[in-house]
């Protein structure tokens, strides 16, 4: 009877030493996963090269107005230290593991006080492991929206002129003056076909609604869709952002002579807004609320397009953030009631 207690107190004593070791395991791991900021990001090791397989973007849009101002004034104002916002953005998606719920403008605060210090942002981002992935999702996302860029304006004289600028140069999807409604309904469920995700914001509107080129680029699809109806594809010269326009209105869903392959300037005219879709039959309007379906598709691999592999963002918050910049438009063509955008557009990769 001793022996025997001897061996179960012997067992009670390895059964704690193996719990007290997986217990300190496990702090010593989720303290290191929690310093490096582990993205959300899929590892593929069979893949012959190495590119971004997920991105989750949550940037909310006060955040992207005050970097993009910081980026923005800095420019213009010629100061002796310049910001890039898509840097700052990724600098702060490490300090809060891509989670923005946890901003704090004290931190951003920090990094432009080490920067107008004199340290520069590889010597504040050398230690933190994951901010190249941060900067290459964000800058797959965010790319084409600030920059050098020419418009047309009116002087004080009344005359076009042309000003040569440095700013935000994507434009709202919806055109200039007039409304739209929409809500935070990314990822929710769909059931015609077959059960499955929405994978991008729906603008509510007016059927007829100028639809806007966000940015410049080429038309890769343009035709039916049983799903969107009538939509348009359009690529980001630098080949990252895919924008989606879908459910455009029956019968006339595009500006006249839009065709695929195209080149488009960010805030030209490229549709209206309809209820077009969920019908094998083409031109018919099956979509109960008449809307814009607007998605971002971020392009790391060509293997990506068309697959199952896709990555689709939640524009909510860029929506928003674009509201602050929007394309005015009038009636050009009587005849085939088409519109125009106003006020020309130019962009460096664009004039050759």
């Amino acid at each position: 009877m001793i022996i025997k207690s001897i061996h179960i107190k012997k067992n009670w004593m390895i059964c704690i030493s193996l719990l007290i070791l997986i217990i300190f395991l496990s702090s010593t791991l989720t303290f290191y996963f929690t310093q490096n900021q582990i993205p959300s990001v899929e590892v593929n090791s069979d893949s012959k090269e190495d590119y971004i397989k997920w991105v989750d973007f949550t940037i909310p849009c006060y955040v992207l107005k005050l970097t993009s101002k910081l980026d923005i004034d800095s420019h213009n104002n010629n100061e002796s230290v310049t910001y890039n916002w898509i840097e700052l953005l990724a600098y702060l998606a490490c300090i809060y593991g891509g989670n923005f719920k946890s901003f704090h403008s004290s931190d951003l605060d920090k990094i432009i006080e080490n920067l107008k210090s004199g340290k520069t942002m590889e010597e504040l981002t050398s230690t933190l492991t994951f901010y190249d992935y941060y900067l290459e999702a964000y800058t797959a996302v965010l790319g084409g929206f600030i920059g050098n860029y020419t418009i047309e304006t009116i002087n004080e004289n009344n005359e076009k002129v042309f000003e040569n600028r440095y700013g935000l140069k994507a434009f709202l999807p919806i055109a200039k003056n007039y409304y739209f409604t929409h809500y935070k309904d990314f990822g929710n469920s769909r059931s015609y076909g077959f059960k499955r995700t929405h994978l991008g914001n729906d603008l509510m509107g007016s059927i007829g609604t100028p639809i806007i080129a966000v940015e410049s680029g080429i038309v890769e699809q343009l035709g039916w869709n049983q799903y969107g109806g009538w939509r348009i594809g359009i690529r980001s010269f630098d080949g990252k952002r895919y924008y989606y326009y879908a459910h455009l209105r029956k019968d006339h869903p595009y500006v006249e002579s839009l065709e695929k392959g195209d080149t488009v300037k960010a805030g030209d005219v490229i549709g209206y807004l309809g209820m077009t879709g969920y019908s094998i039959k083409e031109n018919v309007n099956n979509i109960n609320v008449a809307h814009l379906h607007f998605g971002m598709q971020l392009i790391f691999d060509e293997s990506q397009v068309d697959s199952p592999n896709e990555i689709w963002i939640d524009v909510y918050e860029i929506i928003e953030f674009l509201r602050s910049n929007t394309s005015e438009v009038y009636l050009s063509n009587e005849e085939t009631k088409d519109y125009s955008r106003k006020y020309d557009f130019l962009e460096d990769t664009l004039i050759d």
